[in-house]
Order: structure tokens, then C-alpha cells, then sequence
């Protein structure tokens, strides 16, 4: 028993010694990028990066050997993200060259898809030139893994697509993925033919193998140094794109990724820089934040930032995916995400013969009608300088606000809340109509509206007022007719410990609801006495429960977080409030906690009752 304890203290002190040498080495790696050539790079960074917030919306697509197979292996459908086709089935390299034999895209052409994407309102658009899997989709000089040598496809797409962007004007660059990569012996991720860390299976430590068995590090840093690093300066040297995307740091240790960027910078100091190379919990080195895949809402951001929705569940083209969102979803996401000075980059993954999937095409050819009419609201905006209506969100240019309502009020009268600064003139952004404006008893501004919207999804007003534009955070409910969401991502976060869901769908969540003391608070106005049913949702899981208390004025609402035999969405009715005029604070809170959390609180919505049929 006294030489098993003994054992393990060493194990344990050893794994410590491990550790602190990798931290060590991390922040050197921090200390002489933030101190000398990353902290010179980012004097240029507004300068280089400009022309990405201008733009607002992108394409990104997902196009390589395994749209060929289209989510099917051996004559079985395979779930989940198509691209990841090779780690999901164990696919040999050698099994996974025949089916590159077979990828031959006849019907790409380059010049069709940027003429779609341009004619859908995207301004950017970036290609895998390299995924997961290893196989680059260009000819390479530091790889026979490559279009060229293994398919009978012998034009280079990358380059056919780099040219038709400057044709018609698009912004263009490339994903790469630096840290994974399954054909390649040395590289993190293949731990079925390998035994390579970074895989499934969790080898040598899991996600910080390379802490925890430092010797295996050189190995990975042959390929950085052989593969990743070469591939990524040809791709600059070849095609000088505008913007680098990167994907999975984790799978390499941060003095890697520190060594990839500082690689980039000494031949190109102008490339815009995705968010997913050099981050973790100690430093962020990208030109911007990337969020969440495939979002539903977004979390608070400071800064520049940008979300990659797909059109349904894969970002690689899946036969078997008819999980296709709605137009309007896409609509109102990039209007959302403008409102909060971000980007929308959204997914599409071509057919392996090089064709876009009709389902897609039909998305973007309806967005292609919206943004013809509305996209001068999104581009070369900035964030709303307003606080949140339940109407809609609002984007900003210099003087002129534009108003994208997502309810049209069926009583003909829109109130805009928060605006302190003379309003000089408004109008429907389609057919120029002036609007009529009135101030309400209380100061508020209402826009006096027909009875019809002009856009059922999006339809977009055009307000302009006196600068500088003066506002006040005060938020005003819809007292006639729209669900208020109270979301969990816009309420005030009391207490230590909370975090963010990644804003997918159910995921939109504030988590980390473990003591009493912790609470979600969110102050509005209502402009008029108004009773409202009070509904809360939130995601149960078998651990969590709890008794919780919603309060508003003197009103009072309990309710419980029980693990009622399924887990997921719970959507549940709490009661009725009548709510009088003027200002609140609504708040919930933990009576008591007996999992390990309370719940995944994602929003509590006031419907008022005369809406209710």
C-alpha cells in the first residue's frame, strides 16, 4: 500500500513537472509574439482588416473527396458532419484514395459559384483547400495527398475560384486545417491506423497529450514543420488570399499554433486571420472572434466577430441531410448578427460532381431577392446603438438607422425604444414612402405604419436622426401583440460562475447555475398596463434540478426543475402577470439547488393575453 502511494505521488509529481515545463514553454512562446512581431502585426490590423467588416456576410463551403461520397460508406448512411467521413468509418488512406479515384467534378464551375454567392449578397467567400482528412484540393508541391495526383479532376479549382472572385469582385480565401490531419503519419487525429494522438480514443492524456507526454511532440511538430506550415505558405505564395480560416487548435499545443501565425505573418502581414489559430484561455492572436457553428442566437461579444451557420446539419454536402433551415432563418440571422456588429459566414457543401445542391440553391436564390432589396442595411453597418426591441434589430450608417422588423405590429404602430435624438424623417426602404411619426404621452417615438408589411420575413424602415445619434438603454415590451423573449443571452448575469451555451438550437443557454446566490436579471419598460402569460424554457438534463422563483414588481412565481424522465427542451407555463406602465426588473432565482445545477435556462417569453387566441 506505502509503494502504490508512493508510485502515485511520483506519477503525480512528474505529470505536474510535464505541465509546468509545457506552460513554461507556451509562455515564452506568448512573451516574444506580444512583445515583437504579433504586437507590430496588429498595428496594421484595422487597416487590414476593413474590407471583412464592411463586408458582413460571406460564403463558406465544404467541398472535397468526401462530397464525392456524399455521407454514405459501403452502401450505409453515416451521421453527423459529412466531411468527417474518413475519422467516423476508420477509412484506411489507402481505401480513401479509391475513393478519390472516383472524384471527378465535371460540372464544377468556379465563375457559377461566385456569380450565385455574389448574387445572394455575400461580399467574401472561402474554400476548403484543405481539410481534415489531409487531402489538399489544389496542386501541391509538398504532398502527392493532392487533386492533382490522385483524381482524374486535373484543373486546379482553387485557382479557377481565386480568379473568378477578382472577376466579379468578391473577397476570397481559403480553410485550412492546420491541426488535424488523418493521412498524414506524424499529424494529430488518426488513431486508428497511427496510434496517433488527438483521435477518438483519447490517447496519451486525451486533449492535453501534449502536456502530459511531451516526448511525442516532435513527431507532431515534423509535420507542422514538413506539411502544415509549407502548404500554408504555398497557399499565400499562389493565390494571396485575403483571408485565412482555421479550425480545431486543440489539437496541437499553443507554441505550434504561435509558430504557424508567426510563419504567416513573415510573408504576408496583410492576410485577415480567423479567431481559430491561436486561442485559448491565456491568449486570442486571430484579427476576430469566431462564435458558434451553426447559431440560432448569439451571446454577448466585444469586438469583431463571426458565426458559420450551414444550411442544414453537415457542412460537408450529405445526400441523406434534408435538415434544410428556411430562408427567413437565414434572413433574420444576418440582420441579427449585424445588429451586434458581426459577420455571418454561411455554409453550403457542393455535390462531389461539383454541382450546388438544389435545396441550397434554392436558399440562396431567395436570399439573392432580399438582399437586392434590403442589403444596403447590412453592408458597411455597424451595430445598433440601441437597446434590444421585440420587433426587430436595428443596424447603424452615420446618420441613418435601419429598422429590420421581424413582427410587423398588427396594430399599425411601432414604437421605437431608446431613441433620445431627433428623428428628421422616415421611410419603407423599398418604395422610399414616408412613415408618419408620432411621441407618445410618455416620449417615446412611434411610427405610425400600414397595415400590411412590405417584407413578411424582414421588412426594412430607413430612420434618420439629428447626429450624434443619442440613445438610452431603456427596452420597451410589446404590450399588443409579439412574444417578448426574455433571451438568457441578453439577461444581466449576477453572480460568479456562469457561462454561455454556443447559441445552436437549444443551445442558447446560460449554464453553471450551481448555488443560490446566482441570478439572471432583465429591466424593461411597458408602456401601458398590460397582463401578460409567463412561459420559461430551458434544457433538463438527468443531473439537474431544483426549485426556482420568478419575481416582477411584487409578483412572485414558483416553479420547479425536475428530471422528469426525458431529458431536453422544457417549455413550461409559470402563470399570469399584470404588469402596470412604466419601468421593471424581472428576475429568477434559485430557492434551491439538488443536481448539479439548477437548469439551462434559455428564456423566459411575456405574451400579452390580447394576443393569446
Amino acid at each position: 500500500m506505502l509503494a502504490f502511494s508512493s508510485f502515485a505521488q511520483d506519477a503525480g509529481d512528474e505529470d505536474a513537472s510535464m505541465r509546468n515545463a509545457a506552460t513554461m514553454r507556451d509562455n515564452k512562446m506568448i512573451e516574444e509574439a506580444t512583445s515583437g512581431w504579433w504586437k507590430n502585426s496588429m498595428l496594421t490590423h484595422d487597416k487590414r482588416i476593413e474590407w471583412w467588416r464592411e463586408a458582413k456576410f460571406g460564403m463558406f463551403i465544404h467541398w472535397g473527396v468526401y462530397s464525392e461520397a456524399g455521407g454514405e460508406w459501403k452502401g450505409k448512411e453515416v451521421g453527423g458532419y459529412a466531411e468527417h467521413l474518413m475519422r467516423k468509418e476508420q477509412i484506411t488512406k489507402k481505401e480513401y484514395l479509391e475513393l478519390a479515384s472516383k472524384f471527378n467534378p465535371v460540372n464544377f464551375d468556379a465563375e457559377k459559384w461566385v456569380k450565385i454567392a455574389k448574387a445572394a449578397g455575400m461580399r467574401y467567400l472561402i474554400v476548403t483547400a484543405k481539410h481534415h482528412d489531409g487531402f489538399a484540393m489544389y496542386p501541391s508541391d509538398y504532398s502527392d495527398f493532392d487533386i492533382a495526383d490522385k483524381t482524374s479532376f486535373k484543373r486546379d479549382p482553387m485557382a479557377d475560384l481565386k480568379a473568378a472572385c477578382e472577376k466579379y469582385g468578391m473577397k476570397f480565401g481559403f480553410y485550412y486545417s492546420h491541426a488535424f490531419d488523418w493521412e498524414n503519419p506524424d499529424a494529430p487525429g488518426n488513431d486508428w491506423e497511427y496510434n496517433n494522438p488527438g483521435g477518438d480514443k483519447n490517447l496519451f492524456g486525451g486533449r492535453d497529450w501534449y502536456d502530459v507526454h511531451p516526448e511525442l511532440l516532435p513527431k507532431a511538430q515534423k509535420y507542422v514543420n514538413k506539411k502544415a506550415i509549407p502548404q500554408i505558405q504555398e497557399l499565400i505564395k499562389k493565390y494571396h488570399p485575403d483571408i485565412l480560416w482555421f479550425d480545431t487548435p486543440q489539437k496541437l499545443p499553443l507554441s505550434e499554433n504561435i509558430r504557424i501565425l508567426k510563419a504567416i505573418r513573415e510573408i504576408d502581414p496583410n492576410v485577415v486571420i480567423n479567431g481559430r489559430l491561436v486561442r485559448s484561455n491565456k491568449v486570442s492572436m486571430g484579427d476576430y472572434l469566431n462564435t458558434a457553428d451553426r447559431p440560432a442566437e448569439f451571446f454577448p461579444v466585444s469586438g469583431d466577430w463571426e458565426a458559420i451557420p450551414t444550411t442544414n446539419e453537415s457542412y460537408g454536402y450529405s445526400k441523406f441531410d434534408d435538415s434544410h433551415k428556411t430562408t427567413s432563418h437565414f434572413i433574420q440571422l444576418v440582420a441579427n448578427a449585424t445588429s451586434r456588429g458581426g459577420n455571418i459566414l454561411m455554409n453550403i457543401g457542393p455535390k462531389g460532381d461539383g454541382a450546388f445542391d438544389q435545396k441550397d440553391q434554392r436558399i440562396l436564390d431567395s436570399m439573392a431577392i432580399w438582399t437586392k432589396k434590403y442589403g444596403q442595411s447590412i453592408y458597411q453597418t455597424t451595430a445598433s446603438p440601441l437597446p434590444l426591441q421585440s420587433w426587430g434589430v436595428i443596424t447603424q450608417k452615420n446618420n441613418l438607422l435601419y429598422l429590420h422588423v421581424f413582427n410587423w405590429p398588427k396594430t399599425g404602430e411601432l414604437l421605437v425604444g431608446g431613441m433620445n435624438s431627433k428623428v428628421t424623417k422616415v421611410y419603407n426602404m423599398v418604395d422610399k414612402k414616408k412613415i408618419k411619426t408620432s411621441v407618445s404621452p410618455q416620449g417615446n417615438l412611434i411610427l405610425e405604419l400600414p397595415k400590411n408589411a412590405s417584407d413578411p420575413v424582414d421588412a426594412v424602415l430607413v430612420m434618420k436622426a439629428k447626429q450624434p445619434i443619442k440613445t438610452n438603454d431603456l427596452r420597451y415590451l410589446d404590450v399588443d401583440a409579439a412574444t417578448n423573449r426574455l433571451l438568457a443571452f441578453d439577461a444581466k448575469l449576477n453572480g460568479e460562475g456562469f457561462s454561455y451555451g454556443d447559441g445552436k438550437t437549444n443551445k442558447y443557454y446560460v449554464t453553471g447555475w450551481k448555488n443560490t446566490s446566482q441570478f439572471l436579471s432583465w429591466d424593461f419598460v411597458t408602456p401601458k398596463a398590460t397582463n401578460f402569460k409567463v412561459v420559461i424554457k430551458f434544457i433538463q438534463e438527468k443531473e439537474n434540478s431544483g426549485e426556482f422563483n420568478i419575481t416582477v414588481d411584487n409578483l412572485s412565481f414558483r416553479g420547479k426543475a425536475s428530471f422528469t424522465g426525458k431529458e431536453g427542451l422544457i417549455i413550461k407555463e409559470i402563470g399570469f402577470a399584470e404588469i402596470s406602465a412604466g419601468k421593471h426588473q424581472l428576475k429568477i432565482n434559485a430557492l434551491e439547488i439538488s443536481g448539479i445545477e439548477l437548469m439551462k435556462i434559455l428564456e423566459i417569453d411575456l405574451i400579452p393575453i390580447n394576443s393569446i387566441q
